[in-house]
């Protein structure tokens, strides 16, 4: 009976983490790839999912400043993720720009966090000048950064960690835009107290598909 119980309760866990995944690679991408010398990461557009009774104590404007928020900390997340397997050797003659030279880049065109989605992949990569872009969308039903986080606890008292979360994430090239890997992921149950943990958890099967990362057996624990 003990047993039925514990394969029951094992069950019911992994029914709460269940995740959904799309993963998209183009043939060529491994090929594309190999010229590559250096891409950047964009902040991912974010959407935070509050409940009626969490959004009626708070302003439009000060959800968009949570969303953005969250949003570059998706980007700086990222840019951690990278940076720990290029310290690893996973990363082959590739470069990460700086999210903090992306900022000013871009900036420098007049392209912010509110209006990046009106420009292409392909305009955003050769404005920053770096051979491929990596962008997305994020959706969560509960802020990851810590500054988001809090400011959403001081304004409406909620706290803890996220219930469900949901990705999408692309690498474009520069020189044509064409696609060249899409990762769909949605996940639920609980998912850590920061950004970079919910970056581990999503990017950890996907990095193996990832043409300029290689796999490494530390990827199960990071």
């Amino acid at each position: 009976m003990k047993k039925l119980l514990l394969s029951v309760l094992f069950l019911s866990v992994i029914g709460l983490v269940q995740a959904q995944t799309n993963l998209y690679e183009n043939p060529e991408f491994d090929k594309i790839a190999e010229s590559h010398k250096i891409i950047a990461i964009v902040p991912f557009k974010t959407q935070v999912k509050l409940r009626p009774k969490q959004m009626k104590d708070m302003t439009t404007e000060q959800l968009q400043r949570i969303e953005r928020s969250e949003g570059e900390s998706i980007q700086s997340a990222m840019y951690s993720w990278f940076l720990k397997r290029k310290k690893r050797g996973d990363l082959q003659n590739l470069e990460i720009q700086d999210p903090r030279i992306t900022t000013a880049m871009l900036k420098k065109q007049n392209i912010d966090y509110d209006n990046i989605m009106d420009f292409t992949p392909k305009e955003l990569a050769n404005f920053l000048e770096v051979d491929a872009v990596i962008s997305g969308e994020f959706e969560t039903d509960k802020p990851m950064s810590e500054g988001a986080s809090v400011a959403l606890g001081l304004l409406i008292g909620f706290w803890g960690n996220t219930n469900s979360a949901t990705i999408n994430m692309s690498v474009h090239n520069a020189e044509d835009g064409v696609l060249l890997w899409n990762y769909n992921k949605q996940v639920r149950g609980s998912l850590g107290s920061d950004s970079e943990n919910l970056i581990n958890t999503l990017m950890r099967k996907a990095s193996r598909r990832l043409a300029y990362t290689k796999h490494s057996k530390n990827d199960d624990d990071n």
